[in-house]
Formats: structure tokens, C-alpha cells, sequence
């Protein structure tokens, strides 16, 4: 159920789009631009002429696809000789990427915005048809990387309203080194074996909210990485999956945190992790603080509460080390529901520098009707209220 805040927020949007979409000076119709809707003719030129059509115009240009199934190879949009800081894509269709995962899996990206001022993207599905890469990558060693399904980088202003994306070949939507993003009502689908396929990664932002979406995938369906900080997250359905995770950081010796992070109101299902704070077992000055995880639903999670301070993949240059990113001031507040483990709770902090400030209030979790369990290292804090399994904070 949305909060007053998130409703409120949820209303002063849609007046928002629905001002833009009534008051637009200019409409560019991609079909009458040259683009098919057969879904099997290359329709990236007509896309990019009505982008660079709305670019030039000063005043509040639309672009609208109409219903049907468009294919596009990997398309570029800048920002960076627009004239205006009010342009929309409306979407009433399907956007399909090129069915050999070839052409896009050594590419970073399929559909990037860069550089760009105030863009609305409204409705729409993105079927990436990832499903032969996850083919290749389930059986052979030398598939490409992948590409990400929706990416904006360097950008501000961005508002991304009911999207659907499906079958990403690695992440479907990531918010890269942007201002005051806003995410709402979007659903994402992948198999829960899907490899890489995060739901929505953000990264080096400030002020990225997100609001009711269903995140469905294979892998977080929320990861956060460095230099981000002013993230809001509310009335999330998330799994399968991996959860919402701060992480992994560390990697490097210089890196920049992570602060001011609230994820509330979510709804994890058979998810690998609930919440998660991850960090690489090695020298660094990172630093996390400032994270309120609150009124949550764990259905039987295998990790519904957890801090990983170990973490070092296929022993990349950190055994025997420990993870210099300190963690403080991490709330988890009325949180209940299921874990598929016995330890419910795990906080496995630094040795070199422990959790500290970590705040427990009322969470309740079970795992198979009986007591679960808790566990901490190298971890400091205090709890209030009902808690379920007994703290182990010192």
C-alpha cells in the first residue's frame, strides 16, 4: 500500500506527464518518419531523425510511436545540441532488439541516452530477446559480455513512467553520473536464471527515486554502486532475484560512498537476498552510511538481512585481506516475514573496520515456524522492540 508521500508524489507526476503531453509544441511520429512496425525492418534512422528533430525544436516536442513492434539496432541519443529541456517519448508499442545477440553483445548498450536535459520516456516495452545469450553464456566460454537494455548516462531530469522491460541480455535499466531521476510504475522480467540481468542499477547519481515497480530477474533486482547518494526506493515487488543490494564495493583503493539510502515499503519473494550491503575483502576507503531499510516482507529469502564484508570473487587479488569500507549509521525497522536458512540475520563485517551504529527495530523473522538465527562479526550496534531472531549486536 503507497504511503501519503509516495501517493503524493505518484499524483503530482502523472500531472505532471499529462501537462507535457497535452502542451507539446511539436508531435514527430516515427511511423510518418519512415519506421515499420513489422518488427523485422531497421526503423533506427526514423528514431533517430525524430530525436534530432525534437533536439532542434525550443519549445516541448513529443515523439510518439504508435502501437505495433518496431526493431532497432543500437541507438544513440545525445542530449548535448538539444535547444530544449522538455522533450517526451511516448511509446504504444513494443521495441525490439536485433534477434542475434551478436550484433548488440560486444556493444555496452542497446538504447542509450546521453547528455540529456528533462526527457520523459512514457510507456512502452523493450524486449531485448536476451534468451540466446543466456543459451550461449549456460554453455560455451566465449560469449560477449551482453548489453544493457536502457541506459542514461550523465543526464538530469529524467522521468521514466511505466516501461516494461523483458528479456535483457545483461542489465535493463541503469542510471549512470545523473541528477534527479524519477522511476515509477515500471515492470521487468527475466528467468530467475538469467545471468547479469539486474533489474535497475544505479550508479555515481544523486536524487534517483523509484517507486512502484515489479522486478522479476535473474540477478539484483536493485543494485547501487558508488558515488550515489539521495536514493529513494518505495513499493518495490521484488523476486526471484537477488534483492536490493548496496554493492559489491571496495573494488578499488580509491572510491567514493554510498549515503543516504531508504528502501521501505518492499515485497521480497524467494529472492536469493533481501537487503544487502556488499563489499570486496580488501584495502579501500569507501564508506557506507545513512541507509534506512524499513517495512519490508521477506517470503522465504534465503538471506533476508545481510552485510557481506568478505566478498571476493574467484580470489581476485583479496584472499586473507580485509575490506576497508566502513559502515555506520544502518537501520533495519520493522521488517518481518520468512527465511529459507536457519540464519536469518547476518552481519559479517570488516575485522579492519567494523559495522558500527547499526540499528535493529522490531524485525520478526522465522524460518520453517520455528526460531531462526543470527549472526555477527566485527559488527556493533543496538535493538529496540521485538526481535526475532535475538540480536547478536555487541
Amino acid at each position: 500500500m503507497e504511503t501519503p508521500q509516495s501517493l503524493l508524489f505518484s499524483i503530482l507526476l502523472f500531472l505532471s506527464i499529462t501537462s507535457k503531453l497535452s502542451l507539446a509544441t511539436e508531435v514527430y511520429n516515427v511511423v510518418q518518419l519512415g519506421a515499420k512496425l513489422d518488427g523485422r525492418t531497421d526503423s533506427t534512422k526514423p528514431f533517430l531523425d525524430a530525436w534530432n528533430a525534437a533536439c532542434r525544436s525550443t519549445g516541448s516536442p513529443m515523439i510518439y510511436v504508435p502501437p505495433g513492434t518496431y526493431l532497432l539496432n543500437r541507438v544513440l541519443f545525445s542530449g548535448s545540441n538539444c535547444k530544449n529541456t522538455a522533450t517526451t517519448l511516448k511509446i504504444d508499442a513494443t521495441l525490439l532488439a536485433p534477434s542475434d545477440y551478436r550484433i548488440l553483445g560486444n556493444k555496452k548498450n542497446w538504447i542509450m541516452f546521453k547528455q540529456v536535459n528533462g526527457v520523459s520516456i512514457i510507456g512502452g516495452t523493450l524486449d531485448a530477446q536476451g534468451d540466446t545469450l543466456w543459451a550461449c553464456k549456460s554453455n560455451r566460454h566465449n560469449c560477449p559480455e551482453g548489453a544493457r537494455t536502457l541506459e542514461f548516462e550523465n543526464s538530469k531530469h529524467v522521468v521514466i513512467q511505466g516501461l516494461t522491460s523483458i528479456n535483457s541480455q545483461k542489465f535493463n535499466v541503469v542510471i549512470s553520473g545523473c541528477q534527479n531521476v524519477n522511476i515509477q510504475g515500471v515492470k521487468i522480467t527475466s528467468p530467475g536464471n538469467s545471468p547479469n540481468t539486474d533489474g535497475i542499477h544505479v550508479t555515481s547519481s544523486i536524487g534517483v527515486t523509484i517507486t512502484g515497480a515489479v522486478i522479476r530477474t535473474g540477478d539484483d533486482c536493485i543494485s547501487i554502486s558508488p558515488r550515489t547518494s539521495n536514493l529513494w526506493i518505495e513499493n518495490i515487488i521484488c523476486g526471484p532475484g537477488h534483492g536490493i543490494s548496496i554493492g559489491s564495493l571496495g573494488m578499488n583503493l580509491i572510491e567514493a560512498g554510498v549515503q543516504n539510502v531508504t528502501a521501505q515499503s518492499i515485497t521480497f519473494t524467494g529472492t536469493e537476498n533481501g537487503f544487502r550491503i556488499k563489499t570486496w575483502a580488501k584495502p579501500s576507503n569507501g564508506f557506507v552510511k545513512g541507509v534506512r531499510f524499513q517495512q519490508a516482507t521477506m517470503i522465504n529469502v534465503h538471506n533476508p538481512i545481510i552485510i557481506d564484508q568478505n566478498y571476493c570473487s574467484h580470489s581476485k587479488g583479496c584472499p586473507h585481506q580485509a575490506s576497508g569500507v566502513q559502515i555506520t549509521d544502518v537501520s533495519y525497522k520493522n521488517i518481518k516475514g520468512t527465511s529459507a536458512t536457519k540464519v536469518a540475520v547476518k552481519f559479517d563485517c570488516s575485522r579492519a573496520k567494523p559495522c558500527s551504529g547499526i540499528v535493529m527495530e522490531n524485525v520478526n523473522l522465522s524460518y520453517q515456524n520455528q526460531a531462526a538465527q543470527s549472526s555477527c562479526i566485527s559488527a556493533g550496534g543496538s535493538a529496540h522492540g521485538v526481535i526475532q531472531p535475538s540480536s547478536c549486536l555487541v
